[in-house]
């Protein structure tokens, strides 16, 4: 009875309308004005369902950690808080749907493919090229990774998630938009050939190891979209949906080449889902159907060993991360992750006798390296603040770690693999955000973002970790060097 005095007191102070338009001021550029999701999440009561009010208020009025989600509490009084808490829990009328037949309208042909080149139509090593995404003015840039210079740049789709993945031979890039979008690249060209919108908010993108699939996470409809890589057709979609009937978001999905599957976390159920391409034999299959495996704990991020034989994941809200033997289907071990562990950003390397895994830590200043033979803790190297990439290469003897968040923003850490210490902190643009470092095809060198309007790339030589170039960009974020993606260096997210 006392909180619905409260909710009627804050009808009383804040209209229906009001908090329509103090949504359109405030949220949403980076949440849709239907909130449908963009570079934000869909602030609809299906994505809000399993979230307490309390907890959407605490978001609203302080932020979110380790995201772009900004504080509105000194621009918001605590009664029109609760007013856009009760908007955005609200129904969107008529419901959002995006259904088989929406997907399959959408489908755009911009170069059909017996139009494409033979060969490239630059000079450039295709396996050396990054895509960079600038968030500042939604472009990407073709970066020629030999020259450092930019080879193209062409308009993205609005709130392009900065993970582009590549077919396994380099030759096409495949990006996906908050919003739903996705797109496919042709590296020879230097031209978009297909897109196509597979739902109202997108997780993110996958190509399988063959090459034959590109599956999507969505959030909004919760489902996998399966597509055929040529020309972007659609081929199937799966629901997030369980045995028993519950109904999940992704936490992501990514290809597993050796295991030749799709492998994808869920969100809201303690469950990782392996969706085979091959059978036992290896004769390609294409049922898609779905090898469950339960968990303790639903995983928000997790990253995969080398052989792909094992998952490491953790749980924002939980302080052990779990290991997943994927073969036995079953967990294996834990390992002792407090904070917020950025596992998707983890790397690993040989260390003496064994392999170690590192992972940044969204929530705490400290890198956590992990002995992958006994899954113990064996050193957290300590940072200015919380970081969110870490990266290296198989041939260079440092691991870079930018802080991202808090006063040190500025600030990336190199720490030598051998030693496990920091050997060198950077400032390479003193009090604007330094992040995700990528290093070219050899490990000759590193490029880094000046992560702000006014930003920039920043290329050092990876072995005297001197400056080499610096090229001005819009926001810059995630860049994905073709080799390093497609041979799945260990020093690079998968």
């Amino acid at each position: 009875m006392k909180s619905f005095f409260v909710f009627l007191a804050v009808l009383l102070f804040v209209s229906q309308a009001e908090a329509n338009d103090l949504y359109r001021e405030h949220c949403a550029q980076c949440h849709h004005p239907d909130r449908l999701g963009a570079m934000g999440p869909a602030l609809l009561p299906e994505n809000l369902e399993r979230v307490p009010r309390k907890e959407s208020a605490e978001v609203i009025a302080n932020g979110r950690p380790a995201t772009q989600m900004p504080g509105f509490g000194d621009k918001l009084s605590p009664e029109e808080i609760q007013a856009m808490v009760g908007y955005i829990y609200g129904p969107v009328t008529p419901a959002p749907t995006w259904s088989d037949a929406d997907i399959q309208a959408s489908r755009i042909t911009w170069i059909a493919n017996e139009k494409l080149p033979k060969k490239p139509a630059h000079d450039a090593d295709i396996l050396n090229l990054f895509m960079v995404v600038e968030l500042g003015d939604q472009h990407v840039t073709v970066l020629d990774g030999d020259r450092f210079e930019p080879i193209a740049r062409f308009p993205s789709r609005f709130a392009l998630h900065g993970g582009i993945k590549y077919a396994p031979d380099g030759r096409f890039a495949y990006m996906a938009s908050r919003d739903g979008w996705i797109s496919r690249f042709d590296l020879f060209s230097l031209k978009m050939t297909h897109e196509i919108r597979v739902g109202i908010n997108t997780r993110n993108v996958a190509v399988s190891g063959d090459g034959r699939y590109v599956m999507v996470a969505n959030t909004l409809p919760r489902s996998l979209v399966v597509l055929d890589a040529r020309d972007l057709s659609l081929v199937k979609t799966i629901p997030l949906v369980n045995a028993k009937g519950e109904s999940s978001r992704p936490s992501a999905v990514y290809s597993a080449p050796p295991r030749q599957s799709f492998i994808v976390a869920l969100k809201d159920i303690a469950e990782v889902w392996e969706i085979p391409l091959a059978d036992k034999t290896g004769k390609p299959v294409s049922d898609f159907t779905v090898r469950p495996i339960v968990l303790d704990a639903v995983l928000d991020d997790f990253l995969f060993d080398q052989a792909y034989k094992l998952l490491i994941g953790a749980s924002r809200k939980g302080p052990t991360g779990q290991v997943v033997d994927l073969d036995a289907a079953r967990k294996i071990a834990e390992v002792a992750l407090p904070g917020m562990p950025h596992l998707a950003s983890g790397i690993i390397w040989p260390y003496k006798d064994t392999e170690v895994l590192a992972t940044p830590n969204l929530k705490e200043g400290e890198v956590t390296v992990v002995d992958l033979k006994t899954w113990q803790v064996i050193k957290r190297i300590p940072t200015l603040g919380p970081g969110f990439f870490m990266r290296s290469h198989e041939n260079s003897p440092y691991a870079w770690v930018d802080v991202f968040n808090g006063r040190d923003k500025d600030s990336v850490h190199v720490i030598d693999k051998a030693t496990l210490e920091v050997v060198k902190t950077l400032r390479p643009a003193p009090g604007k955000t330094s992040a995700h470092v990528e290093f070219t095809k050899s490990g000759g060198h590193v490029l880094l973002s000046i992560w702000e309007m006014d930003g920039a790339l920043v290329i050092y030589d990876a072995k005297s970790l001197e400056e080499v170039k610096r090229i001005p960009m819009k926001k810059p974020s995630g860049k994905y060097n073709v080799s390093n993606k497609i041979n799945r260096s260990a020093g690079t997210s998968h």
